[in-house]
């Protein structure tokens, strides 16, 4: 009995020191296997540019990190501005309609109703004979009274020449629609200044046209602006949907920037990428599988792994098998030895970055991984114990 005894603890320790030394296969069990992986990209997706414009407010670097909602760059905008001042009327457009077809059907994007309402159309009827009051200027300013009783009384300038005469916008005064009015040079409205006369009619809106898509109107109808004043700022091509977001561009996921692809200054048309994003969810472990070891593998197993630079930490992360390779890596080596690459999918934090050394315990918990031969060397130390027990009462018995 002693005999015996000492023959199974022997076998105890040299199936100990195999398990420590890693030594015999599979037949072992699955927990004693371990492997060095690599964290590598699952897929890179590009975040491409809603509109065009020129991109401004890019600081991001190739290997960076981003997280959801981030803003990644701005797309410049054009500002399109009141021409005239004067209350916005006929505001055809809404935020995401492109300018070309809203003005192809009202004529334009909206009018503004110039705070100087009266025009004149004149000629140079009842001009004072002579040669200097038959020359009509451009910008010129002159002096305006009714020519019934002149008790209406302002100013104007000349804004246009026509074939018949020209057309004088009223800049101050009152008058009547269709109300004939002398036009003078001087501000006695002496009668050798006297140029021409006349008709009172309402001055036109002025339209405002402008180009590409609206990303953001800044008044609606009823509204009074200044000359100057920003009316609405527009991008270039069709917005999706006609649907109009802000001119950020937004991180759609969290991870790592593959490229950046488009930099500040840069114009960007709809469509182009401007930076590419390895998603977080997507990265990988790559790990290569001796041939011996392919029978112990399926896909779907669970994996336990730890960082190779901070294995003494304890904290392990759990993965899935998700694919094994039917073809054999090739290798430079002259070598019998094949292996097949594997994959592992795992939830990765913020330690974790691409290119990093990972311990793989295949089939292993959590718990299981990192102690799996310090568990099985206790339990053989435990059968040894126990042996010697049963020896000693055995031997008790006898005596």
């Amino acid at each position: 009995m002693k005999k015996t005894g000492l023959v199974k603890r022997a076998m105890a320790l040299l199936l100990s020191g195999m398990l420590l030394l890693g030594i015999g296969g599979t037949a072992l069990g699955e927990a004693e296997l371990s492997y060095e992986g690599t964290v590598i990209a699952g897929e890179t997706i590009p975040v491409t540019v809603p509109f065009g414009g020129r991109v401004s407010g890019m600081t991001l670097r190739a290997g960076g990190w981003t997280e959801a909602g981030d803003v990644l760059a701005t797309i410049q905008t054009t500002l399109n501005y009141a021409p005239v001042e004067g209350t916005i009327t006929g505001l055809y457009a809404q935020e995401g309609d492109g300018t070309e077809s809203v003005t192809e059907r009202y004529g334009a994007v909206l009018y503004i109703e110039p705070i100087h309402k009266y025009t004149l159309a004149a000629t140079s009827e009842k001009a004072y004979n002579s040669s200097e009051n038959y020359f009509i200027h451009l910008g010129e300013r002159v002096y305006l009274s009714c020519s019934s009783d002149g008790t209406h009384q302002g100013t104007g300038i000349v804004s246009a020449l026509t074939d018949s005469g020209y057309n004088i916008e009223v800049t101050g005064g009152e008058f009547y629609l269709n109300e004939k009015v002398d036009i003078y040079r001087k501000s006695d409205w002496s009668k050798e200044s006297r140029i021409g006369r006349g008709t009172v009619s309402r001055a036109k809106p002025v339209a405002v046209k402008g180009s590409g898509s609206i990303l953001k109107l800044h008044v609606q109808n009823g509204d009074f602006v200044e000359r100057g004043e920003v009316l609405f700022e527009t991008v270039e091509g069709v917005l999706d949907g006609l649907y109009a977001p802000d001119n950020r561009v937004l991180s759609p996921m969290t991870g790592v920037i593959s490229s950046v692809d488009k930099n500040t200054g840069d114009n960007a048309a709809k469509g182009d990428s401007l930076v590419k994003i390895i998603p977080a969810e997507s990265f990988q472990v790559q790990f290569s599988v001796p041939e011996a070891d392919l029978f112990t593998l399926t896909e779907g197993m669970p994996v336990s792994m730890e960082l190779y630079w901070d294995n003494d930490s304890g904290e392990t992360y759990q993965g899935t098998i998700t694919s094994i390779s039917h073809l054999n890596a090739e290798t430079k080596e002259a070598t019998d030895k094949k292996t097949y690459t594997a994959y592992v999918s795992f939830t990765p934090d913020e330690r974790i970055r691409l290119g990093m050394t990972m311990i793989l315990y295949p089939g292993a918990t959590e718990e299981e991984a990192p102690e799996t031969a310090e568990a099985e060397t206790s339990e053989a130390t435990s059968a040894e114990t126990a042996e010697e027990n049963h020896e000693e009462t055995t031997e008790e018995t006898d005596k």
